[in-house]
Parts: C-alpha cells; structure tokens; sequence
C-alpha cells in the first residue's frame, strides 16, 4: 500500500463508485468524468483511492470495480464502513496513526505529533492529516477534537462488553416440549442509521 493517499473526500469516491455501479460495473473513466462535467483529472483522486482501497481497478482508461467493490457498493451502510475500516487499517498510512495512537498516553495526538507523523510521507503533512482525520472520522477509526486539536482513538467494544452488568439473566430452559410447542425465537436486529446522502454519508469537513 502507498504512504500517501490521493487527497478526496468520502463523499466524492462514494459519489464516483455509484456513477460506476450505474454503468454495470465497469466503464471508460473519461465517460465517468463526461457524466459528472468533469475534467479526467478531476476524478483521479477518488478513482485512485478506490484503487488503494481494492474497490477497483483500471486498465486501458477502463475503470472496473473488484469483486470487494461490489460487495461494498450493495452493502448497507453500516456494512460499507465495516468493509472501509477493515481495508483503511491495511494501509500503511492508517497502520502507524492508529500504532501510534494505541502507544500514545490517553490514546491521544497532538496536531504536532501528528504533523511529526507524517512528514515520514510524501504528501504535506497538513494536507496528509486532514486527509487522514475526515477518512478516519468517516470510518469510525478516531475521533477529532478541533477545539484541543487532538485526535483521539475510538473503542469499539466487543459484543460481550454491551451487555450492562445488572442485565436480568435469560429465564431458565423450559422442559423437553412436545413437538408443536417449539417456538422459534428471533433476535432484534437494529436498523441502519438513515440519512445517507444521495452519494454516502458525508464526513465531517475539517476546519
């Protein structure tokens, strides 16, 4: 994986895999770019980064989703941000923030240390930290305190650590039933949150 990533926004790759999961998938990126007004130059960022992500691939100017990409874009949203996290975390940008926040006291960085952090790229390293912030908000992987400027790790807790301590314990089996009388039990499932943007959630600008 590169060091540095090409400089979009979720919005603008979210916007550029649906353009390309209406063309079935596969589609000449200077069509993409006619179909959004834009210049080709213009949608390389986030075409780029699709790439880096492994949603697609390019060859011969044609742009083609993977089979990820396409179990990203027909996923929910909750689904798609679970299916980013997963593949920001292999990249070796996300790979040392996220080292680094583990180690650091109170899971925290500063926009110095940050900057510091990032000068081992080739991109500028505020360029390469707002970049890095909105994707890692957008994901879920850290949250960003623009009043302190410092990015702090987010816990994601495991299944069994939501279960509050003074919950009621499930109700003991019932006797061996006769065979009607099996009921068949079904767990809640949560709905996804609602308000996805005609292209995806949009992530928090930085200021």
């Amino acid at each position: 994986m590169p060091t540095s990533y090409p400089k979009c926004s979720p919005t603008e790759m979210q916007g550029l895999l649906v353009l390309l999961n209406s063309h079935k998938g596969s589609e000449d990126v200077a069509l993409l770019a006619d179909d959004l007004d834009l210049e080709i130059d213009e949608i390389l960022p986030s075409l780029d980064f699709a790439g880096v992500l492994g949603f697609v691939k390019v060859a011969d100017g044609r742009a083609t989703f993977t089979d990820l990409g396409r179990r990203y874009i027909a996923a929910s949203i909750r689904e798609r941000k679970s299916i980013l996290r997963d593949q920001l975390r292999r990249t070796t940008l996300f790979k040392t923030l996220l080292r680094a926040l583990e180690s650091a006291p109170d899971r925290r960085l500063t926009d110095e240390q940050l900057a510091q952090l990032f000068s081992m790229t080739s991109a500028p390293a505020d360029e390469s930290v707002q970049n890095i912030v909105n994707w890692g908000r957008y994901a879920d992987l850290i949250r960003y305190d623009a009043d302190e400027h410092v990015m702090v790790a987010v816990r994601r807790s495991s299944p069994a650590a939501k279960s509050s301590p003074g919950s009621r314990p499930p109700p003991p089996s019932a006797p061996e039933s006769t065979p009607g009388g099996v009921a068949d039990a079904r767990k809640g499932t949560s709905a996804p949150p609602s308000g996805e943007p005609s292209t995806a959630t949009l992530a928090p600008a930085v200021a």
